[in-house]
């Protein structure tokens, strides 16, 4: 048994992963378990794993604790998507347990891992069980029992990953959309494949004999959430010595949403949609002393600002108030979020999910002092989050899940009004828009009851399937009385790269015959995966 290893081994453990996980990046997307064109959790892992790989593969021998800094800073920067941002939580909790260390054996390991799960809970507010978090939940306290028996490097690993391929079944029967579609967590999976290609590794085993993921998925269900709480409220506390934020996580949770809580070494930072900010503070104080409080009531504009910069270096000064930052792909979609005022575009969306450090390039370029983020993917919301500590800007991301909910939401805004303003007139937007899409399914899948064909059309409403047929125009038209059946004054359409101006005329047609009422508009996107977007408002 290995007892202890050093950073030249960490390195190959990290590389090891990396290259397991690209290996079988798409058995890993198999198991997505919605059938439409997407970023992918493989995908997501993969490249948010080789930017770390990439950053550390390169440097000379160093200690287990920089190793381990170095690779989570490469992971942050480089997340991708949930699956991403989580996998650099992970990380990132790692590499703060072991931050000192030359070396490490079994024990250091056991409570790196329960550090790196901890860290992860502690960042995704009301985490979901029969994930990726679960399975490395159980792993981590395998890995402290064992450590406890004997405290060797390999024999811990050995154990958490024998806990982890134990606990990985059990995610369909914790999860109700993987026991309806019959899979395993895709994220889950990953985390396992990754613990597999440290133990080869640590055992000069080849990078190839990594294990295949299993079956595909049927179908799957979308979770929709809505910030329906009246004050914006954001604050940094300077640590008085509480490491544990547990109980806040916990507290927060139970007064409000659109939460994000970043626990660092010394501070942690929170931003938090709740109706009584008061009591969110006060409980807050527990943790420490204030150096930055931020309240605004998003219906009325009333703000109280105290702030302390977080930056470490002093930034180029800003030319103006308020900037924009979009994500989208397709030429025409570029362009017309440019006419309305966005200051960037972050080339991405559902088949690329942009990084951390994608999107941070774009906010620093917009010299402005507050920049609004529209990720235009339910999958980028959580990444774009994530920008939020590592900017010395005031970054408000809005959670636009669509792209005709980021064109509304810039329609909307004042570019001369304050930061808050815009927000609350963005969000308000972003909630007014009903987006129906037509796609293509990538899987045979079945979804409450509807058979889905690989290679059919197949038409999204509110993000969730439609129908699905083989001629497009049918699908236009269901849709098309769909929309009529409910609130429909503007109609907005937009075609892709694969669809003809004569073939988008007839598609207009169809809705000016059904919607004889709406005000309806045509444009050339030109985007990828999508035949059309369609606003309905």
């Amino acid at each position: 048994m290995i007892h202890r290893i050093d950073g030249s081994m960490l390195k190959e453990i990290v590389l090891s992963a990396a290259a397991a996980i690209e290996r079988d990046k798409q058995h890993i997307n198999d198991l997505n378990v919605f059938p439409v064109p997407d970023g992918d959790t493989g995908t997501n892992m993969s490249l948010t794993l080789g930017a770390a790989a990439n950053t550390i593969a390169d440097l000379p021998y160093l200690s287990v604790g920089k190793m381990a800094d170095a690779m989570a800073g490469a992971l942050l920067r480089g997340a991708r998507g949930n699956s991403g941002v989580i996998t650099s939580l992970l990380g990132r909790g790692f590499a703060r347990a072991i931050r000192d260390f030359d070396d490490m054996d079994g024990a250091d390991l056991a409570s790196a891992m329960k550090m790196s799960t901890e860290t992860a809970y502690s960042a995704v507010m009301k985490p979901s069980e029969g994930t990726i978090l679960t399975v490395s939940r159980v792993a981590a306290a395998k890995a402290e029992e064992a450590a406890a028996k004997d405290p060797s490097f390999e024999y811990v690993l050995e154990q958490a990953l024998q806990a982890a391929q134990r606990a990985l079944p059990e995610t369909m029967n914790q999860n109700s959309v993987l026991k309806k579609a019959g899979v395993v967590d895709a994220g889950a999976v990953g985390y396992v494949i990754m613990l597999q290609a440290a133990l080869g590794a640590l055992r000069g085993e080849s990078r190839h004999e990594i294990s295949q993921p299993r079956d595909k998925a049927d179908f799957s269900a979308i979770n929709e959430e809505e910030i329906t709480f009246t004050y914006c409220t954001e604050f940094i506390v300077e640590k008085n010595g509480l490491q544990d934020t547990t109980d806040l996580k916990t507290f927060l949770s139970e007064r409000g949403d659109s939460i994000v809580l970043v626990d660092d070494e010394d501070i942690i930072k929170v931003h938090i949609h709740t109706d009584d900010p008061g009591d969110v503070l006060h409980e807050a104080l527990r943790y420490g002393a204030f150096s930055m409080v931020k309240v605004e009531n998003m219906r009325l504009q009333h703000t109280e600002k105290i702030e302390s910069s977080m930056a470490q270096e002093e930034p180029a000064p800003p030319e103006k108030e308020l900037g924009f930052v979009a994500v989208c792909s397709g030429e025409g979609m570029c362009a017309a979020f440019r006419e309305i005022g966005v200051d960037c575009i972050v080339e991405g969306g559902q088949t690329m999910n942009p990084s951390t450090q994608d999107i941070l390039r774009a906010i620093e370029s917009t010299g402005a002092r507050s920049v609004c983020i529209l990720p235009n993917n339910k999958n980028i919301i959580l990444t774009a989050q994530q920008c939020i500590p590592l900017s010395s800007k005031d970054v408000r991301v809005i959670p636009s899940r669509t792209v005709p909910e980021g064109i509304s939401a810039m329609i909307a805004v004042n570019p001369d009004g304050s930061v808050d303003e815009a927000e609350e007139a963005m969000n308000n937007a972003v909630r007014s828009v009903r987006t129906m899409e037509i796609t293509y399914a990538v899987r045979d899948a079945v979804y409450d009851g509807c058979v889905i064909k690989q290679g059919d059309f197949l038409a999204l409403d509110r993000l969730k399937p439609f129908g699905t047929d083989s001629d497009i125009y049918s699908l236009l038209r269901k849709l098309a009385h769909a929309a009529a059946d409910g609130s429909c004054e503007y109609i907005g359409i937009y075609y892709g790269e694969n669809v003809t101006q004569e073939q988008a005329e007839k598609a207009r047609e169809i809705f000016e015959e059904i919607c004889p009422e709406a005000e309806i508009n045509v444009l050339d996107g030109g985007q990828p995966v999508y035949y059309y977007m369609i606003s309905v408002e």
